[in-house]
């Protein structure tokens, strides 16, 4: 693997860099705080082309690729974790799917301004019974002439409170199992379709996610993504798009949690020299930067691969569990360099290690990111 980048992969990096670091992390320890979803932020993303990146120009994106993709994320999620993952949620479980499932009349009705920042997606798969086993569907569509009526509840459903179009799964033929289920795009303000209050978090409390309530919600049959009854291969495949997301929003935040330890112990002194000069330290220091590099390094290759065109699940799968639990790791030990002053909200790490912990749950837990891995591997 090459791992030089190209004047396009550096551009898009430089410029996802300068903003993350001069408008976005100036914001992220208030947007926690107040638990502010960042409208404004997520308005300029649009404008540079970052709610969009591997969509091509023809459909209001940026056209690049999924390398492109992680070196931006990575920087924004670095800055604030919550406002990473509106736009890792409208990139890759949005975008992405319409893009690769989508007619030409729902890409252009949809993708151009979702891509362009205009308009905000989310992606409903998991219900209070059907996380991990997202086949174990409850919510269903019947069919009433030439139109569908969805019922049934979504849990946990990013960027549901501000969304404009949820990308919804549900049971179209109950006997098929998971070969009936189709997926659905729904305009959230379509009669039937209400949004519950926002959850409170332990972290990305910028990032605003709620439950999604369909009574009898009414579309007309071309609300249907792709083919009747392929809604289970939609959402697996953009799963594995969005597991290479949620890597790279671990490895900003690890990097984040990396950066403020590495420059507290240089500051902090103990004994009369700073901590930095501690072995205890170093040790830490040297652990965190070698794992750091490594999920990234992991990142990239799931990256590539997706790129190049080939199949990218397992190394999806392991980027995303091995990304997550570095992230946790970084950040937890980012908070005992600091020490008591760690434990205050008046320093970044506490976000940090608060925002760390959902990267080993959603869009599959570490458990499912194990299963995914060793089913590849018992077929190869």
């Amino acid at each position: 693997m090459d791992l030089a980048l190209t004047p396009e992969q550096t551009l898009i990096r430089d410029t996802a860099r300068e903003f993350a670091s001069k408008e976005v992390q100036p914001q992220a320890a208030r947007i926690d705080k107040e638990h502010r979803f960042p409208a404004e932020l997520i308005k300029k993303m649009g404008e540079l082309g970052l709610m969009g990146i591997a969509v091509p120009d023809a459909w209001g994106g940026a056209g690049m690729d999924a390398v492109s993709y992680v070196l931006a994320l990575e920087e924004i999620c670095k800055a604030c974790a919550s406002t990473g993952v509106i736009m890792s949620v409208n990139n890759s479980l949005v975008c992405d799917p319409i893009l690769n499932f989508g007619t030409d009349a729902q890409k252009q009705r949809w993708l151009s301004p979702l891509a362009s920042g205009k308009m905000l997606g989310c992606y409903a798969l998991s219900e209070p019974e059907a996380g991990s086993d997202a086949a174990a569907q409850k919510t269903n569509a019947r069919k009433d002439g030439d139109h569908w009526l969805i019922s049934g509840t979504k849990n946990f459903i990013t960027n549901a409170p501000q969304a404009d179009v949820v990308l919804v799964f549900a049971t179209t033929d109950a006997a098929s199992k998971h070969h009936g289920i189709s997926a659905f795009l729904v305009p959230t303000n379509t009669p039937g379709l209400t949004v519950g209050p926002a959850d409170d978090k332990l972290g990305i409390r910028g990032s605003h996610s709620a439950q999604i309530f369909f009574d009898n919600c009414r579309v007309p049959a071309d609300a249907l993504l792709g083919a009747e009854g392929d809604g289970f291969r939609v959402a697996m495949r953009t799963l594995d798009g969005g597991r290479i997301g949620i890597a790279a929003q671990a490895v900003g935040i690890a990097q984040a949690a990396f950066e403020a330890a590495t420059h507290y112990a240089v500051e902090r002194k103990t004994f009369g020299k700073p901590i930095s000069e501690h072995q205890a330290i170093q040790f830490k220091l040297a652990d965190m930067s070698t794992e750091i590099d490594a999920a990234r390094m992991l990142l990239w290759r799931a990256a590539v691969t997706k790129d190049e065109g080939r199949k990218y699940g397992k190394e999806a799968a392991m980027a995303k569990v091995f990304a997550s639990e570095v992230a946790n790791k970084v950040a937890k030990e980012a908070v005992q360099v600091f020490g008591g002053y760690g434990y205050l909200t008046d320093y970044p790490v506490e976000r940090h290690y608060r925002d760390a912990k959902i990267t080993e749950i959603y869009e599959g837990t570490s458990e499912i990111q194990r299963l995914v891995i060793a089913a590849a591997l018992l077929k190869e």
